[in-house]
């Protein structure tokens, strides 16, 4: 969303979400951000990233959907993706144990993740959604309550309704409760605590998500993921 009002969005989801931009809880959102930036606030991703998590996972392509909260607050992490961090930063407690599960899961594998960046999921399908797209600098939740959660919670019944065989991954109450519009009978929903360190030794290590997710992929006709690839 540009400070123009332009959006720049990647088309397949336009089409899809091109209603919601014309509502009146868009353009406060749109304003809020404007006058924000006006007041030199910094805010996390960059405008252009945004939206990247719809922009390099076309409609058409999504197969799995993980559902994040907010995008990192600390310099040079965010990027528009659920628990992704750019190349370079130090790996976050949260994505240190997403990838401990995925490497327990697949031991055959044996293979060390170099970094954070998980634009290789995205790629093959995986929708990294944070339900709200922007923060202030160092202020977590700070974007909380402003309209995002109401477009992001439109992706998600857009999804469920217009698609078929996704795998949903809601990790904590938080994702559980955004996810509670998806339709069981369509798609696969895979829940477990959050791979926060506070929680991840309460259910989130030992899921089994990722080899369920590729389990039900296959079974449905689809590729599976390579959860190693990143970039």
């Amino acid at each position: 969303m540009a400070e123009s009002g332009h959006v720049k969005l990647e088309p397949q989801w336009l089409e899809v979400l091109a209603p919601e931009f014309e509502k009146p809880y868009m353009a406060e959102l749109r304003q809020f951000l404007v006058a924000e930036k006006k007041n030199g606030k910094v805010i996390y991703p960059k405008g252009n990233e945004y939206f990247n998590a719809l922009d390099t996972t076309p409609f058409d392509q999504v197969k799995v959907v993980i559902l994040g909260q907010d995008p990192y607050h600390g310099p040079g992490q965010a990027h528009g993706l659920c628990f992704s961090v750019q190349q370079g930063m130090q790996l976050p407690p949260s994505l240190q144990n997403i990838f401990k599960e995925i490497s327990d899961e697949y031991p055959e594998r044996d293979i060390k993740y170099p970094h954070g960046n998980l634009t290789g999921w995205a790629e093959q399908g995986i929708l990294l959604l944070n339900a709200v797209l922007t923060v202030e600098r160092a202020r977590a939740a700070s974007h909380q309550g402003r309209g995002w959660e109401t477009f992001t919670d439109q992706v998600v019944l857009m999804l469920s309704e217009r698609k078929e065989s996704l795998v949903f991954m809601l990790w904590g109450s938080y994702a559980q409760k955004k996810g509670s519009v998806i339709d069981t009978r369509k798609h696969l929903v895979l829940q477990s605590p959050h791979p926060s360190p506070l929680s991840a030794h309460r259910g989130f290590f030992g899921n089994n998500h990722f080899r369920q997710c590729n389990e039900y992929l296959v079974a449905n006709g689809q590729e599976p993921v390579d959860w190693f690839k990143l970039v």
